[in-house]
């Protein structure tokens, strides 16, 4: 199976972050916070959108009656 340089690169990066907080999800979000915070004008933020329901309609499929 081939391996793509990307993917590899990227789980190698997510087992040296894993290793660095001790395989702990809760440090591992306070570590994230922290960063968001340091590079606050890296973040994009989105307005929220209003979900409009349609009658009949689920994933722009209409239902059969």
């Amino acid at each position: 199976m081939h391996e793509d340089p990307i993917v590899a690169e990227t789980r190698k990066l997510r087992e040296e972050l894993m290793n660095e907080v001790g395989n702990d999800l809760d440090r591992l979000f306070d570590y994230l916070r922290e960063r968001e915070d340091q590079h606050a004008e890296r973040l994009v933020s989105f307005a929220p959108r209003r979900v409009v329901a349609m009658r009949g309609v689920i994933a722009d499929r209409k239902l059969e009656d």
